[in-house]
């Protein structure tokens, strides 16, 4: 749970660290906006995308089921700064199906919380694997760090790309070429 009052202490505490005067007319407000922000982009935090991917559809013989670019905004857990872009999932039922909306919804679980990149990615294929039972499932994650476009390195779009198979995608290269193909690389 998001506790607001100490969110705005401390953001008061960071104004006057880097010297400013937390009180004057254009920062007077900003401890308690951050506070409501953080309780919007850490929703994720004790979540669990069970209650998106538990309800499932029959579909007997269905194929692959494909649902890509689908946009993400997250914060990267060693500098807090925001990485933000397209996640692209794959799986193949085995008898059951979830609506298309809750594959996304799976998604902002997981990357509304202090985050790696490489750590999101197994988290969605693992959820996956758990919750629709597939016969695999394949996920790719690619983003751009603001910790590598605003400081450090200072590499603007520079794009980091993230693949997990589970099951019959990890087994079979063929499924994977599939994927990379219907995906247009």
């Amino acid at each position: 749970m998001i506790d607001g009052e100490k969110i705005e202490r401390a953001v008061a505490l960071l104004l006057e660290g880097i010297g400013e005067d937390a009180s004057r007319e254009g920062l007077a407000e900003t401890p308690s906006r951050i506070a409501r922000m953080y309780e919007e982009i850490f929703a994720g935090i004790g979540k669990t995308p069970e209650e998106y991917l538990e309800k499932t559809f029959s579909a007997e013989g269905s194929g692959m089921v494909i649902e890509k670019d689908i946009v993400f905004y997250s914060t990267c857990e060693h500098h807090l700064l925001p990485f933000y872009g397209k996640a692209h999932i794959a799986y193949l039922p085995d008898g059951k199906v979830v609506g298309l909306s809750k594959l996304a919804r799976a998604v902002e679980v997981y990357a509304r919380r202090p985050q790696l990149q490489e750590r999101l990615t197994v988290q969605i294929a693992d959820a996956l694997m758990e919750y629709l039972q597939p016969k695999g499932v394949i996920v790719m994650v690619e983003a751009e760090h603001m910790c590598m476009t605003m400081r450090g390195v200072k590499k603007p779009g520079t794009q980091t790309m993230t693949l997990v198979s589970r099951g019959v995608f990890a087994e079979e290269k063929s499924l994977q070429e599939e994927f990379f193909r219907m995906m247009g690389l």
